[in-house]
């Protein structure tokens, strides 16, 4: 047995020397205690900087905080302190199982090291998924991505990784949401709502911002479905609706709106409705683009054109680069990205829309009309929003 300073001197140690991997703590001190059961520990960087990230956990429930690696040990050692009566530290040179009675004498035992890697700070950034697998995340064990223990089924990997691009993505643009206020946020055509679940988990419960999220979609059995799952995770500001895109007209703002595989001009028919409401950031993936298609004529073109698949294809390509140009020019910062395959089409280019461009839209108006009338092109978005763009007036007057 030894006093409890020579735990803290432990902790110090593996700290200081950057040689903890991971670390577990269990066994609360207090059965009657309402607060986590276990926090695990690892080391991150982030933004070229070494931080300590802590997962509590309460039930299916987890919060992730990361310290800075100053005040990591502190954090740690209070929890030993205060909270619990077990833990296992994982580092390079050994493995530590501490033990700590009611009266606060320290049990250490020492082990030969686990057969892990040591921690590879930099390699971890390049790979880090922003749900880690390994940690039960509630929502992916309900639907069928991730057992109990937090392991990824095999035939699921796909999908957890496009929900982790998805956040990546949200991750990116975190700063642009408006903050001291519940966010509102719509999903039009969320479908089985993988990713509306993965946005309101990572929003409403790891970055904990007070929310309400609306998921639309025209089938009501998928709807009815997504509703058990989120009373039965307790996603009490989470809620799904049968309806269709052109007619919602429930809110006056929404602060972010994501479109997922919405067909044709439905993609549209949502983008303008996220313009109108003023929101602060869209994150559409436009499945089947057939407007264009439809209209396309150029002679320039025609050894392209004159082969169907080639025409679809090229027809996709400028109805997005069409779109994002549009929404360029009703005020937003608008990039084209790659995402991850949807499971049923191969449309793999999401829009990502910051509000808040500037800049003089007379050249942008001059640059979108010539590659419009070049393509003979007479888009939907345009027609729709013909009150929020510069037009042809602003040319020439």
């Amino acid at each position: 047995m030894y006093p409890v300073e020579s735990l803290n001197a432990l902790i110090e140690q593996v700290m200081s020397g950057r040689t903890l991997i991971t670390a577990t703590l269990s066994q609360l001190r207090s059965k009657g205690e309402t607060t986590y059961t276990k926090v695990q520990v690892k080391p991150v960087e982030l933004k070229g900087k070494l931080y300590y990230q802590f997962a509590y956990f309460t039930g299916p429930k987890v919060e992730h905080r990361n310290i800075p690696a100053e005040g990591a040990a502190e954090e740690l050692m209070s929890l030993f302190r205060e909270k619990f009566r077990q833990g296992l530290l994982c580092t390079i040179e050994a493995d530590y199982q501490v033990l700590i009675s009611k009266k606060y004498k320290v049990s250490i035992l020492t082990k030969s090291p686990s057969k892990q890697e040591a921690p590879n700070l930099a390699h971890n950034r390049r790979k880090r998924y922003v749900l880690d697998e390994g940690e039960p995340v509630p929502f992916l064990i309900e639907l069928g991505i991730m057992n109990s223990e937090g392991k990824v089924l095999a035939k699921k990997y796909d999908k957890f990784r496009q929900i982790n691009r998805f956040l990546e993505m949200v991750e990116d643009v975190l700063a642009d949401l408006p903050t001291g206020r519940p966010l509102t946020i719509v999903d039009f055509g969320c479908g089985k709502s993988y990713l509306t679940f993965a946005l309101y988990h990572y929003l409403a419960i790891r970055e904990q911002r007070e929310l309400n999220i609306v998921g639309l979609d025209l089938k009501a059995d998928v709807i009815e479905h997504c509703s058990a799952l989120a009373a039965k995770l307790s996603y009490s500001k989470l809620r799904f609706l049968v309806g269709d895109i052109a007619d919602y007209n429930e809110l006056d703002q929404v602060d972010m709106v994501v479109t997922l595989h919405a067909c044709d001009t439905a993609t549209d028919a949502a983008l303008e409705k996220a313009v109108r409401w003023g929101a602060s950031v869209i994150l559409s993936v436009p499945c089947c683009q057939h407007e264009l298609f439809a209209q396309i004529e150029s002679e320039v073109l025609n050894p392209l054109l004159s082969h169907g698949i080639l025409k679809e294809r090229f027809s996709a390509l400028a109805t997005d680069a069409i779109r994002a140009k549009l929404l360029d020019l009703m005020g937003y910062r608008t990039q084209l990205l790659e995402f991850i395959d949807m499971e049923h089409t191969p449309k793999n280019i999401l829009i990502r829309a910051v509000k808040g461009a500037s800049g003089d839209n007379t050249a942008k108006w001059r640059e979108y009309s010539a590659f419009r009338d070049f393509l003979g092109a007479k888009p939907y978005l345009e027609r729709v929003c013909a009150d929020l763009l510069p037009g042809e007036s602003a040319v020439q007057g």
